[in-house]
């Protein structure tokens, strides 16, 4: 048992990875069917005038991180997508603790916001507004918003609340399991 925990532990990163990377791939060898889509995604989406800007900060080629976007857009957010080629800087001016970074860092509402977060929780700390930098969810885990599977499965995931000080605290359990 401890050797295929193992296995599916390094394994999973790099199958996530290389999702991300079809995701953007397919974007860029079929523009039409990218679009299309990504007007479907938020075609019934409105702007919630209630809701903050949300600033995400990507690399241009990953398209996990655009379709993130589109899941903030059909939860209401107005999103602003800044492409950039060098993400260190970004995640060291908003604070991410090391060891907690993913593929993309947004700033939401005076909180900073990393990785695949449902805006179901982003809306939960818009609403309690508690003394932190923010939330974050290290890594890319399986159908987490932008990271969908074709079955359905999500891999349980926990995103943490980060303190002022950068320490980090459970705020909600994701998946099967939970």
């Amino acid at each position: 048992m401890n050797r295929i925990l193992s296995l599916s532990l390094l394994l999973t990163p790099v199958l996530l990875a290389t999702a991300c990377a079809r995701a953007s791939e397919e974007a860029v060898s079929s523009p039409a069917t990218a679009t299309a889509s990504a007007v479907e995604a938020t075609a019934g989406a409105t702007i919630d005038r209630e809701l903050p800007l949300a600033i995400v900060h990507k690399t241009a080629s990953c398209g996990c991180c655009g379709v993130w976007a589109d899941h903030l857009k059909a939860a209401g957010f107005p999103v602003e997508i800044r492409d950039t080629d060098d993400m260190h800087p970004v995640k060291q001016r908003l604070g991410v603790p090391a060891g907690k970074a993913s593929c993309h860092t947004a700033e939401i509402g005076g909180y900073v916001v990393e990785g695949h977060i449902p805006a179901s929780d982003i809306k939960r700390l818009l609403k309690e507004r508690p003394t932190a930098r923010g939330l974050v969810l290290p890594g890319m885990p399986a159908g987490s918003p932008g990271m969908e599977m074709p079955d359905g499965h999500v891999q349980p995931y926990t995103v943490e609340l980060v303190r002022t000080d950068g320490s980090t605290e459970p705020f909600a359990r994701h998946g099967q399991g939970v």
